[in-house]
């Protein structure tokens, strides 16, 4: 908690934490701007350049790795009493959708408005509301994930998880976003709450044996490379596994690079993966109209590769300006938004 009162998501203490947990959601946070980023030069311009092939590559685990950490830790909370549960979990995350909805939607209403009218952009607004607008669909699906595992506590986990297995590989293509990100991704989420030990077990034999490790990591890359190019990595059961392994060789690779103490901006962007998930967009969009216009830069993989930077580091400044003018509403939630006693700040790393 800060000084003024407010649940802060972005600097609490390195104390306590668990430092290859942040380098995964490093790298995590970094493959889903590198992915808007990149498509949307290449939507723009109408071809694709070198960075298509590590989009690519990372499609079969980017989101599955991210979900699978997001609830790691579910464990220590999920017994709370409801209320409190509510307010960590649901308020939490819903308190920054409706504020980053809204500032998304007021640079884009425009050119909504532009196309059809100011009343089919207001349509669109209050309709984000149920279908989750632009890249912000994942802290507006994450509460749903946890308000499921908690109301389920009482039915046997395998079957859940089962079940959760059978709609990730069911060809579920309702155009809904939030039923089709929730059967294709919960089991992920599931997962990282139910085998949470194997997976920091996976972690210590990685940092244990790094040799092992590497070599698996090598084999990883062959397998999931071959079965994204030969077409194969989205077939049900394939598509799962690909899923599976992936969300591993991050786990792995974040051990890695956390034993070495290589690569730190990649912890920094994890310890700060929500304020760059939340503001990446404008200077993304930015970069990437710049670019487009002049033609300073003519390769579209270079590009790609610029526009991604700048929505790393655009983010990550765009925080520290709202710190510095007192706008921290915009990364932390006022004590005004609570509904359950503040938490101290010794916290573990929950999926915030």
């Amino acid at each position: 908690m800060t000084p003024n009162g407010t649940s802060a998501i972005t600097e609490r203490p390195v104390a306590g934490r668990i430092d290859w947990v942040d380098y995964a959601k490093g790298i995590c946070i970094v493959m889903v701007v590198m992915m808007h980023s990149v498509l949307g030069v290449e939507a723009a311009a109408g071809q694709t350049g070198f960075m298509h092939v590590v989009v690519m590559f990372a499609k079969p685990f980017r989101m599955p790795d991210f979900f699978l950490i997001s609830g790691l830790f579910l464990s220590v909370v999920i017994d709370r009493d409801w209320r409190t549960f509510l307010d960590r979990k649901v308020l939490h995350f819903a308190y920054f959708y409706v504020l980053w909805v809204t500032i998304q939607f007021g640079f884009k209403a425009p050119s909504f408005a532009a196309e059809t009218s100011w009343g089919h952009a207001g349509f669109l607004y209050l309709e984000s509301f149920i279908e989750p607008f632009g890249t912000l669909w994942f802290i507006y699906l994450l509460p749903v994930f946890f308000v499921v595992t908690k109301a389920t506590r009482r039915v046997p986990p395998l079957a859940i998880w089962g079940v959760a297995a059978l709609l990730e590989m069911a060809p579920i293509a309702t155009g809904w976003t939030v039923i089709d990100e929730f059967c294709s991704r919960f089991v992920y989420f599931y997962s990282g709450y139910l085998f949470a030990g194997y997976v920091f077990a996976l972690s210590d034999r990685a940092r244990a044996y790094p040799a092992l490790a590497l070599a698996g990591l090598a084999l990883w890359v062959f397998i999931n490379g071959s079965l994204v190019i030969s077409g194969f990595s989205e077939w049900p059961l394939i598509s799962l596994a690909l899923g599976f392994a992936g969300a591993c060789a991050i786990v792995t690779t974040g051990t890695l690079l956390a034993r070495a103490h290589w690569l730190n901006f990649l912890r920094f962007c994890g310890e700060h993966s929500i304020v760059i998930y939340l503001a990446f967009f404008l200077p993304m969009a930015a970069s990437r109209m710049l670019l487009l216009r002049t033609g300073l830069i003519p390769d579209i993989g270079t590009m790609s590769l610029i526009v991604t930077l700048v929505g790393l580091a655009g983010s990550v400044a765009i925080w520290r300006i709202a710190l510095a003018l007192g706008a921290n509403f915009l990364f932390e939630r006022p004590a005004a938004f609570w509904i359950a006693p503040k938490k101290s700040q010794a916290t573990l790393q929950a999926a915030e």
